[in-house]
């Protein structure tokens, strides 16, 4: 005789629920932490005053490497549509990197007949090297925000790569399981626990009415 299986009940589903709640509780804690703290300084960003630091390096760029840079930018500044493209040659990169400590792969170029411009900019704090291709005279300044700042722009994504950004767009989708699943599981237990639809009514009302009334 075929016994039909019975459908779910639920306490496989309110299993199943606590389940999926405590792994993306897991997977949220510390982007929760990290976004809690940041939104807490970036709605104060006024009245927490940073301290920036400010490094300067100059140095001289040898004639060789001179020479190909020039030969480049001449070629990269006839067109606009080749500028966008063209990197900073693979050596005057190593030569940046050996000696000022300052990686440009994969950056935006800015080319010209008198100079090329490369900006760095990055969570806490913007950077820029500049090559002037009459004297070779290369030149790097990098401002640094303090880590609040640093913090803050990881908060809202800039300057943070590509890595991070799909970090932000996974933690969020976390965030909408573990806020979803923990609204069902109230609803499970709703039943006995009777403050739990006034409790989650006054989170709805309470925004609301303060966007609708305070917020301009």
């Amino acid at each position: 005789m075929d016994v039909k299986k019975s459908a779910p009940g639920r306490a496989y589903w309110l299993k199943t629920m606590h389940q999926w709640h405590w792994i993306s509780s897991a997977l949220c804690l510390l982007g929760m932490l990290l976004f809690a703290f940041t939104g807490i300084t970036l709605n104060h960003a006024a009245d927490i005053e940073g301290q920036p630091t400010t490094v300067n390096r100059k140095a001289t760029l040898p004639a060789p490497l001179l020479g190909t840079l020039v030969d480049v930018a001449a070629k990269a500044s006839a067109s606009k549509q080749a500028a966008a493209d063209t990197p900073v040659p693979a050596s005057v990169q190593q030569w940046l990197n050996n000696e000022m400590q300052v990686r440009v792969e994969g950056k935006d170029v800015e080319w010209s007949a008198n100079e090329v411009y490369v900006a760095l900019p990055r969570p806490g704090g913007d950077a820029w090297v500049r090559v002037d291709l009459a004297e070779g005279e290369v030149e790097y300044e990098s401002t640094g925000r303090g880590w609040i700042s640093y913090l803050n722009d990881l908060h809202k994504g800039r300057h943070s790569g590509l890595a991070w950004s799909w970090f932000i767009d996974i933690f969020a989708g976390a965030c909408l399981v573990f806020s979803l699943t923990g609204l069902l599981i109230l609803k499970f237990h709703a039943t006995n626990r009777p403050s739990t639809w006034p409790m989650v009514g006054l989170g709805v009302v309470i925004p609301v009415i303060l966007a609708l009334l305070f917020v301009h």
